[in-house]
Order: structure tokens, then C-alpha cells, then sequence
């Protein structure tokens, strides 16, 4: 086997001159740096391995030579470094905490007028089917008990007063319906004939032997003197419904207390910490588990200048639910820059929030 040492760099780097040199020049304008010089390199060597043997490694070594000379042509002829695009920022939104913070009903509701009716009919049916009284089982005979007895029986002529004067025997008997725009169905006209017959003077044992006038204690009206006033700062108005504290914020907005998270702190802690900073200190109040019972999603017109990679385009306000027991808001060193407050029923706050507002949080409110 021939030695190929003899075919050196320098016979190698001769032979390309010539090779370069005896190709036309126009043929060469139309080849780019990068092809001709592979192409050269190419024709180099398999010109030369028609004269003589070549080695293995140096005809592995000529191959490396022409595609770095490729990849150094093209890099050089581009007309533009390559274009790396900025990663775009992430969009995300704040997160918020807000307090539903409710006044439970403190007495019943008030009856439909198809209920006062229905009430009524039965109290009357049980009336008129009881058997009658056995006054001489309970009062025995010439007893003031039994004096007063005879002598109320005879004014309302039925046991039950508050629902009106009946005579089983007379000729009306048979006319005991309930007349349209009658008030013996009224809860009230109930109460005042119930006390008017309680504080009515009867028979007594007095110094004088003469009447005595019995004390009874009135209840307390279903409307006071806040619902007369229409005072919505009170919690003694509409004792019969669910009061809701709705805020005012320095931009003239009625919502619910809320504030953004402050570190690693949870709704839970959020809400506690909301109530005290927005009502003060002198509620007594309770967040009521620690799962939210609804949300409010709000984008912003315009997202926020870029900070950390991240852009922020609206915020997420989640309500946790809470109950106040006793005391009363207070908004004279609240640090969320409130103005104003009002303890709300359900259909009072669709009035006073926006429309998208209410859609988002009525669910979340009790129809009583």
C-alpha cells in the first residue's frame, strides 16, 4: 500500500489556487462564499485522491475543514442576526377578600294576608268544635273566679275574644265567614282586643270589696322607632328581615368590606382582619367556616404596567361569611377609607350596588 504522506498541506493548499484560478470568473460570482469554498474544498480533495492515496484521517480532517468553512460563510453573508422574541408577560389578578357580615332576623316574619286568613279560619273551627267549657270542673260557684267567668262570657259572648263575638244559638249562627277587609285576622287587632280584655276590671278581694284593674305587661312593637325614622345605620330596623353592613368608599362605590391579601395570610385571616380595620373594634362578630360562599370577578379597563414579569389584568374578590352579635360599626379610624355605612335588607342593596355587582352576589344573600 502506497504511503500518503507525501500529499501534504501545503501540495493541497497549491493544488486549490489552482483550481480557483482556472475557474471563469463569472462562474464564480454566481456561487455564494460559502458554496464555492465547500465546493473547492470538495473537488480538492477528490481531485487529489485520483492522483494519489489519501489517508483515512486526513480525509476525515479535509471534511471537518469545509463545513466550518461552510457554517463561518453563512453566518458571515446573513443580512440579519437572528431575532430572539422577549417572552410575553404573565397575565394574572389580584386577589381579594370581602365579608358578607349579617344581621340575623330577630322575630318572626310578617304573615300574607292569604296566611292571616288561613290562621284565622282555623282558630275560629277549633273554637266552634271544642267541646264547651266545664266552668264548675275549675271555678266553684259564687267565686270571684266564677263571677268573672259569667260576667266576661256574657260581654264577648264566646270564650276567645280576639276572634270576634259568635252566638252558636242566635239567628246569625250560620254567618260566620270572615268578611273581605276585616281586621279580626290583624295580628294587632288580636293583641289589643287580648289586652283590652286582660286589663279590663274585675272582680277582686280589695280593701273596698269593689273592682280591681289587672297590669299586664304589652309586648314591644314590631316597628320601631328606626323603621319610623327610616334610620339605615340602625340595627333595630327590620327586625323581621336579614341586615346586611354595605360600605362607602372613598370613590363613591357601596359594596361589601374587602381588601387584598396581605402575605401568606387566607381568607379566614383576611376576614377577621377586614371587620376590624373597616368596622372597628367595638363589633362582636364571627367568620363562619373557612370556605368563601361566592366571588366577584372584575377586569380592569386597562391592565397595569408590567412588575416582575407580571401583568395584571383585573382582580378576584372571594366573601367569606360572618355574623355580628352585638355592637355597631364604626368608621372613625377604619384604614380602608371608608366615608359611609348601612345595614341593608336584600332588595335594598340591589338599589344601592351596580348592576353587575348585584349579579354576582345575589345568590349569595337569604331572600328573609
Amino acid at each position: 500500500m502506497p504511503v500518503p504522506w507525501q500529499l501534504s498541506v501545503s501540495r493541497i493548499l497549491a493544488k486549490a489556487d489552482t483550481i480557483i484560478a482556472s475557474t471563469p470568473t463569472k462562474q464564480l460570482d454566481e456561487m455564494n462564499v460559502g458554496q464555492s469554498s465547500a465546493r473547492s474544498l470538495a473537488l480538492l480533495i477528490c481531485w487529489s485522491a485520483r492522483e494519489t492515496t489519501v489517508c483515512k484521517s486526513c480525509l476525515r480532517r479535509q471534511y471537518s475543514i469545509s463545513a466550518a468553512v461552510e457554517s463561518t460563510s453563512a453566518i458571515s453573508m446573513s443580512h440579519a442576526p437572528p431575532v430572539v422574541q422577549a417572552p410575553s408577560p404573565q397575565l394574572a389578578f389580584r386577589i381579594r377578600a370581602g365579608v358578607v357580615l349579617s344581621r340575623p332576623p330577630q322575630i318572626t316574619r310578617n304573615q300574607t294576608p292569604f296566611e292571616k286568613a288561613f290562621f284565622f279560619y282555623q282558630r275560629r273551627l277549633n273554637e266552634r268544635l271544642v267541646l264547651p267549657f266545664s266552668r264548675y270542673f275549675y271555678f266553684k260557684a259564687g267565686t270571684p273566679a266564677d263571677l268573672e267567668w259569667k260576667r266576661k262570657q256574657a260581654e264577648r259572648s264566646t270564650p276567645a275574644k280576639d276572634i270576634g263575638v259568635y252566638n252558636a244559638y242566635g239567628e246569625m249562627a250560620w254567618d260566620d265567614e270572615l268578611l273581605v277587609d276585616a281586621k279580626e285576622s290583624e295580628p294587632e287587632t288580636q293583641v289589643d282586643c287580648l289586652l283590652k280584655d286582660a286589663e279590663a276590671p274585675g272582680v277582686g278581694s280589695d280593701e273596698m270589696g269593689g273592682l280591681r284593674k289587672e297590669v299586664v305587661e304589652r309586648p314591644m312593637p314590631r316597628v320601631t322607632e328606626a323603621d319610623r325614622k327610616g334610620d339605615q345605620r340602625s340595627l333595630d330596623r327590620r327586625l323581621d328581615r336579614t341586615l346586611y353592613l354595605l360600605v362607602k368608599g372613598s370613590e363613591g362605590r357601596w359594596g361589601f368590606p374587602a381588601s387584598a391579601l396581605i402575605g401568606r395570610e387566607n381568607l379566614h385571616e383576611a376576614a377577621e382582619r377586614i371587620l376590624i380595620q373597616s368596622g372597628g373594634v367595638n363589633m362582636n362578630t364571627w367568620v363562619v367556616g373557612n370556605v368563601p360562599i361566592g366571588h366577584y370577578h372584575f377586569d380592569y379597563p386597562n391592565p397595569l404596567p408590567i412588575k416582575d414579569g407580571v401583568r395584571e389584568s383585573g382582580e378576584k374578590t372571594f366573601f367569606m361569611k360572618a355574623r355580628i352579635m352585638a355592637g355597631q360599626a364604626d368608621l372613625k379610624k377604619n384604614e380602608l377609607g371608608l366615608v359611609d355605612f348601612k345595614w341593608l335588607a336584600k332588595e335594598e342593596i340591589e338599589k344601592a350596588v351596580g348592576p353587575r355587582y348585584w349579579k354576582s352576589l345575589k345568590s349569595m344573600l337569604a331572600e328573609q
